[in-house]
């Protein structure tokens, strides 16, 4: 009988020990994927502002635009110290909520990748031609309600992305629909080499980096209510970000 009950009781022990080892494990990983998206989220905004800096023969100082757009690059490094220290949550976490005039982010963020996209030899084009692109080029609102931080985090990460996997030029258009806004980043690389959601989960599995960006920018446009999708293309990846649209005279989130 004690003999019974020593052994059950070693079994159980033993249970509890490996339930323990592998949520120890699972919270190792969890700590370690954070210091991985500090990294990229670090890295990123830091080798965008350090090339934007940079000015072109001639030129005293970098542009007004481009000063603000390193301004922002640097908010979004100092979020990824947040989010690190545990302060900020995660990507899901919003700060604040304001109306966020996307087009003008999306130039900001653009201006900011641009140094590094001539670097990498290609170039970003905002805007575009296209019946799409036009009916939301001209002039209807592009608001949203959102933390501008988080969105540029999104943006940043897309135009990144597009500059480092693609050839030439990267394209990104904002298009306003009904009751949305849309932020497409299409590039003329060799196009993605799973789906988004396949990419998302694979820095978790220890596969590669590449996805990160991606996992960040869609978790950034689910906080606020969207998706992050692939979109068709003749050739390269067309990432879309699609977002609801701050109604004409809201004054609030709610």
């Amino acid at each position: 009988m004690v003999s019974t009950a020593v052994s059950v009781a070693g079994w159980v022990a033993a249970g509890l020990a490996g339930a323990l080892a592998v949520n120890v494990r699972r919270a190792y990983g969890d700590r370690m994927e954070a210091v991985a998206r500090a990294c990229h989220e670090l890295r990123g905004p830091l080798t965008a502002a350090r090339l934007g800096l940079a000015t072109p023969a001639g030129q005293e100082r970098p542009s007004p635009g481009r000063l603000r757009a390193i301004d922002t690059e640097l908010g979004r490094a100092a979020l990824a110290l947040d989010d690190l220290s545990g302060a900020g949550g995660g990507a899901q976490r919003l700060w604040r909520l304001d109306r966020v005039d996307v087009r003008e982010l999306v130039a900001d963020c653009a201006e900011a990748w641009r140094a590094a996209a001539s670097a990498a030899g290609s170039a970003i084009s905002v805007g575009g031609s296209g019946a799409e692109t036009s009916v939301g080029g001209g002039g209807a609102e592009a608001a949203v309600w959102g933390d501008r931080l988080r969105l540029a985090q999104a943006i940043g990460n897309l135009i990144a992305n597009a500059v480092e996997h693609g050839r030439d030029l990267v394209e990104v258009e904002v298009v306003v629909g009904v009751g949305t806004v849309r932020v497409a980043v299409a590039d003329r690389g060799p196009g993605l080499p799973a789906t988004v959601a396949e990419l998302r989960r694979r820095p978790r599995r220890g596969r590669g980096a590449r996805g990160r960006g991606l996992a960040i920018a869609a978790e950034v446009a689910e906080a606020h209510g969207g998706s992050l999708v692939s979109a068709p293309a003749q050739h390269g990846a067309r990432l879309v970000m699609e977002l609801p649209a701050a109604l004409p005279g809201q004054d609030s989130a709610g």
